[in-house]
């Protein structure tokens, strides 16, 4: 199942040492794999993406147990899964939170004791009630860790805004100068939005005709369909775009360079996506080392370094308390729950939806 969050993480959004290099960022290189240090027996095994095998995420955890965890690399989320499916054996694994109900789906998730995490009851409310955190039995499945945006970032010298909406997208006196991600289900949902639809994952027949409209619409007058966001942050920089759909950090990235920007909060809402920790029944590691692994990664050292320089929301609402206002405002997080109480959370399609989602969109980029 291609979903935004799969494939803007594995194109762009977890590129993140080559993207703070080029917004002047200080960040530590590390390899695609890490080769561990000197590790406690019984050491924790984390399967993640590109970019957060870091060991300013963790410190507590290396300072006591001598080392960082076993790093484990997916490109996408189906790998993660297929991945573990097939014998490898994760403790905690970094998936977002629409995808959460693929892993109890394959029999590979078991429950988070919250008593043993610390700092959950600082996590930020709107994280922990999301669709499939938790099973019918109430046990929490999914623990936040990141947050971020997906909404529209434009050239404030090139757009006449009178309120910002999603309808951007699809304004024909920019034609030329827009550039939409090439996904499928986000391309969809964005255009139900637009039409002001609430059921965005779940749409009938009616509805995808209309969507179907929109979408031609925006072929017609983009740019292009942008695979990595560096591309639209150039398109943007030299004026080649007016107006492209992005996140977070692209924002603070073009801000950086002095290109004047915005990043819209559309009145339909703006997209959020969250993504944390999930333990998997086949780990063998230390119970207790999972736990403090986890912890390490939710103090507010950690929120702290990812929030300046990764630009995502941390799911410790302490850290944000630690990061200048002036930062958090720049990223569009400066007031996070006012943020959050205007997001449509990315919850993913369930089946034939997906499916029927996919199809639209190939058909109109076909041309059909």
């Amino acid at each position: 199942m291609r979903k935004e969050i799969v494939e803007r993480t594995m194109l762009s959004r977890r590129s993140v040492a080559k993207a703070a290099a080029a917004a002047g960022l200080t960040m530590v290189t590390l390899p695609a794999v890490m080769k561990p240090k000197a590790h406690a027996a019984g050491e924790v095994v984390y399967l993640t993406w590109s970019g957060y095998d870091l060991p300013e995420f963790n410190p507590s955890y290396a300072a006591k147990y001598g080392g960082e965890p076993e790093y484990s690399i997916f490109a996408n989320q189906e790998e993660a899964v297929q991945k573990v499916n097939a014998g490898f054996q994760a403790d905690v694994v970094h998936p977002c939170s629409e995808t959460v109900i693929r892993w109890s789906q394959a029999g590979l998730i078991k429950p988070i004791d919250t008593s043993r995490i610390d700092a959950w009851d600082d996590i930020w409310p709107d994280l922990k009630g999301l669709l499939n955190a938790n099973d019918d039995q109430g046990n929490v499945l999914f623990c936040p860790w990141e947050w971020g945006n997906s909404s529209i970032i434009y050239r404030t010298d090139m757009v006449d805004v009178e309120e910002e909406s999603w309808m951007m997208m699809f304004d024909e006196r920019y034609a030329g100068k827009i550039s939409m991600y090439n996904e499928a289900a986000a391309a969809v949902e964005i255009a139900a939005m637009a039409l002001g639809y609430e059921n965005i994952f779940s749409l009938d027949d009616a509805q995808l005709v209309e969507v179907r409209k929109l979408l031609v619409k925006q072929r017609d007058i983009s740019r292009f369909f942008w695979n990595s966001q560096s591309e639209i942050e150039q398109g943007l920089a030299s004026g080649e775009l007016a107006i492209a759909y992005g996140w977070n950090d692209g924002v603070l990235h073009l801000k950086q360079q002095g290109v004047p920007v915005a990043y819209a909060v559309p009145k339909e809402g703006i997209r959020t996506w969250v993504c944390g920790f999930i333990l998997t029944n086949v780990g063998n590691g230390d119970e207790q080392a999972v736990y403090d692994f986890m912890n390490s990664r939710l103090e507010v050292d950690a929120g702290k370094y990812l929030i300046e320089n990764y630009g995502y929301g941390h799911a410790n609402s302490k850290a944000f308390a630690a990061v200048s206002p002036d930062t958090l405002a720049e990223l569009g997080i400066g007031d996070p729950e006012k943020v959050m109480s205007e997001s449509v959370f990315l919850q993913g399609e369930q089946p034939p939806y997906d499916e029927t989602y996919i199809k639209l969109y190939e058909e109109v980029q076909a041309g059909l």
